[in-house]
């Protein structure tokens, strides 16, 4: 009888602690919806964001922005909303869906060639040329990449010419596959994006005076289960802890 005792309340302090245990683990996740130019260094912001807060779990929604703007507006959960452009943004503020939001980095649209490339771009009117057979940018409709290199396809007069070469991705990262793998001879990214290949070169830097200026705005979701957590994670990536981060990247601080 009395080892039957012992035995139960050797199991309820084993159940007792394990209850604890799961107590202590579990976190309060937080769904960041952000443009996938982001990817790289948000992902790095949220291991130091993690160790200072093991509380918070931040999931992280990766997408273009059309995309993700659009799954917002559809009531898909998000928290933070992190976009490359002012259109997106705008749209959910004006909804009522974004509650506080702020201008956060700049970025510069590139055209990247594989690394192995002679191909030789010094202007955009070079890509009607024979040696770019195929062109890769975002969908214009839900990237803002895409939308910056129509406008400036147009501004330079050679939308229309280029039509026939055009290959349209669902985001800036699968233009940058798309030339990392020799699937087409150019395509538009960002400079950030570029910066994290080895199998692709920059060949030209678009100038800015023939696309809108490319501003990622961050906001918080209105409709967000956890308000709090939500607003200290947006204003930690306005923090200079975060600003290295991004900068170090190839992001310019919007400030």
């Amino acid at each position: 009888m009395m080892g039957l005792l012992v035995l139960i309340l050797v199991a309820g302090v084993s159940a007792g602690s394990l209850g604890d245990a799961e107590a202590a683990v579990k976190k309060t996740e937080i769904m960041v919806s952000a443009a996938a130019s982001l990817q790289d260094s948000l992902d790095k912001i949220a291991v130091q964001y993690e160790q200072q807060h093991p509380e918070i779990k931040l999931v992280f929604n990766y997408g273009a922005s059309g995309t993700l703007q659009k799954q917002i507006e559809q009531g898909a959960p998000a928290d933070v909303f992190f976009s490359a452009g002012d259109k997106q943004m705008k749209a959910l503020v004006d909804k009522g869906l974004i509650g506080q939001h702020k201008m956060l980095l700049k970025n510069q649209l590139v055209v990247v060639v594989p690394s192995d490339s002679n191909t030789k771009l010094t202007t955009l009117t070079d890509l009607t040329g024979r040696a770019f057979r195929k062109i890769a940018l975002g969908q214009p409709e839900s990237v803002p990449a895409g939308q910056y290199a129509q406008q400036s396809l147009t501004a330079k007069k050679v939308w229309d010419t280029l039509q026939g070469k055009l290959v349209f991705a669902k985001d800036v990262r699968q233009v940058l596959s798309y030339v990392e793998t020799g699937n087409v001879d150019a395509g538009f990214v960002y400079k950030t994006d570029a910066l994290t290949s080895k199998k692709v070169k920059i060949a030209l830097t678009v100038g800015e005076h023939v696309h809108k200026t490319i501003h990622y705005p961050a906001g918080v979701v209105k409709d967000s289960r956890h308000q709090a957590e939500a607003t200290a994670f947006y204003r930690y990536v306005q923090t200079s802890a975060a600003s290295s981060v991004f900068s170090s990247y190839g992001f310019q601080l919007a400030q």
